[in-house]
């Protein structure tokens, strides 16, 4: 069973590169596609949700291509996956408990709704920022051991 939909991965690949580039940078689809690994035919989609979302702003024509709509530091794993798949939910008790009529004396309503609230502020403590930094640390540790120099936005590590 997979909880994040390959959509949503994506995403997550589309922000990370965006937050590991010096802020207010305007990158193309067709860079993030390449550099991130994400078929040309749906990074497209994944875009227009995250604009229509508000996570990412987009500029067509010369000089165009699409940024983060906010900073990194204001952007969590939970942002990204509400906006690509709607609100977390652990089971369907815990979006309509009046749907149950064992929600008042069911245990695990309790376990489901302790378990999401962990998920929940885990997936908010992750932004974007964090994660980007996480990024360069784990690239320049690789590059090391590769014997590599790896460029990223501002940051050379090797």
């Amino acid at each position: 069973m997979t909880v994040i939909n390959r959509k949503t991965d994506y995403a997550t690949r589309i922000l990370l590169h965006l937050a590991m580039l010096p802020p207010g940078s305007w990158t193309t689809a067709q860079e993030v596609a390449r550099r991130r690994l994400i078929p040309n035919r749906l990074i497209r989609h994944v875009i227009s949700q995250l604009t229509r979302e508000g996570l990412l702003v987009t500029k067509r024509g010369k000089g165009g291509g699409m940024r983060m709509a906010r900073p990194a530091s204001e952007i969590s794993l939970l942002d990204v996956l509400e906006a690509m798949q709607g609100p977390l939910s652990l089971n369907i008790c815990i979006e309509d408990p009046g749907g149950c009529q064992l929600t008042p004396e069911c245990p695990m309503y309790e376990a489901w709704m302790r378990a999401q609230a962990v998920l929940v502020r885990q997936l908010r403590q992750e932004t974007l920022d964090k994660l980007a930094q996480r990024g360069e640390t784990l690239a320049a540790s690789w590059s090391a051991d590769q014997g590599h120099v790896v460029h990223h936005g501002n940051c050379s590590a090797g």
